[in-house]
């Protein structure tokens, strides 16, 4: 025990401790925290679904004819009709063939990857990738080469020396900056050089592309040219679970061979049902995404002009960069004072050295909302100009 404990006390001493906040009530741009309200631009609910009434009502009336439990694996009986009734709309949603069901998008990454690529095959990650990509890359057993972020002639030199099957994973939107992979370049190189492309779009689904289809749809990739697409359903979408969609015969692979989705109990059927009715909120309201837009864009210009450097991003994820782990903190901690919560994101989820304030913006933000954040951000950045301790 007393080696964690040290861990523990060298974390705190290098501004790395972690602490959970407890939240009460509905997630929402105006969240209960410790009996304290407080406005919130941490959340991935990019879209404001997460509390959508259609979302809710859904799930009330799918509860009495689904019940609440899975109760077991897909490949038991836990296989529900709402279960494939998700699968054939997250088909017919990303314009795939086929689609699977997954618990988590950890779930998802650590199962698709690892049964896809195995030992004597070679994966190539972009360095900034999820952890649930990292993770099940090392899972895999496969060889794994980390390319430059967003380094096409990088990745493009290492596929020319790589013989076997070769996997190339990337993030579509990168959870922590923001930035859009380039994937029409990374579908050439693997047509080139006959190597399986994966993107997950965790972050893209629901916000980019037309009627919120994803950064894949948004280049109109086919599915000869992404062969496997991965989303999450608890971000944009609002729901919980994720996904995996392509060819069928990529698709009865992975029933066969994903283990984490062999081997777990399914989600709740009438999670799947209540995910359908958001996914038909986002397919019509196309004036979500517009006001979106119209947050970050003014976002962008009205904390660039106080001075604060941002990452180029035109998603909904805003990195605010610090560097330092402390300052980062101290800054949140300011913000909070304001009654605005924007956590510091510190090593190891980013590079040392590049500490940050993630913003994430969300359709449910009002301009109201946004100036507060904007007038926090002002006076916070005005109280630690000129001090030791400032930015």
């Amino acid at each position: 025990m007393r080696d964690f404990e040290a861990e523990l006390a060298e974390r705190k001493r290098a501004g790395l401790h972690r602490v959970r906040r407890q939240i009460s009530g509905p997630q929402q741009p105006v969240l209960t925290s410790d009996g304290r309200e407080i406005l919130s631009f941490c959340s991935n609910d990019y879209l404001g679904l997460a509390n959508h009434p259609a979302n809710l009502d859904a799930l009330r009336q799918a509860l009495p004819s689904t019940g609440l439990g899975g109760a077991a694996s897909h490949l038991i009986c836990g296989h529900h009709d709402a279960h494939h009734q998700l699968e054939q709309r997250l088909a017919e949603f990303t314009g795939r063939s086929s689609a699977l069901f997954f618990s988590t998008g950890y779930m998802a990454n650590m199962g698709i990857i690892a049964a896809l690529a195995g030992r004597g095959d070679t994966i190539f990650s972009d360095r900034l990738n999820h952890a649930s990509i990292i993770d099940g890359c090392i899972l895999s057993r496969a060889r794994v080469h980390r390319y430059p972020h967003g380094d096409v002639a990088a990745l493009e030199s290492m596929l020319k020396k790589t013989s076997g099957h070769k996997l190339v994973v990337t993030d579509g939107v990168f959870s922590m900056d923001g930035d859009v992979a380039p994937l029409r370049e990374l579908a050439r190189l693997c047509r080139e050089h006959d190597a399986l492309l994966v993107v997950d779009d965790a972050h893209g689904i629901g916000v980019l592309g037309p009627q919120g289809r994803g950064s894949v749809a948004e280049l109109g990739l086919s599915e000869q040219e992404v062969p496997v697409l991965i989303g999450t359903l608890g971000k944009a979408v609002g729901t919980s679970g994720a996904f995996a969609a392509g060819p069928e015969v990529l698709m009865e692979y992975l029933v066969q061979k994903a283990r984490t989705y062999i081997y777990t109990t399914a989600m709740p059927p009438a999670i799947a049902l209540a995910t359908c009715a958001s996914l038909d909120v986002i397919e019509r309201d196309d004036a979500r995404r517009e006001h979106l837009g119209s947050l970050i864009t003014r976002f962008r210009q009205e904390a660039g002009a106080f001075g604060y450097r941002l990452m180029p991003s035109e998603t909904p994820i805003q990195p605010i960069m610090v560097g330092d782990n402390w300052k980062a903190l101290a800054l949140s901690k300011a913000l909070e004072e304001w009654g605005v919560l924007v956590t510091a994101i510190r090593p190891p989820t980013v590079p040392e050295g590049e500490a940050r304030l993630r913003v994430t913006l969300s359709a449910a933000h009002t301009h109201g909302d946004l100036d507060r954040l904007l007038d926090s951000l002002s006076a916070c950045r005005s109280l630690l100009e000129g001090t030791e301790e400032g930015l």
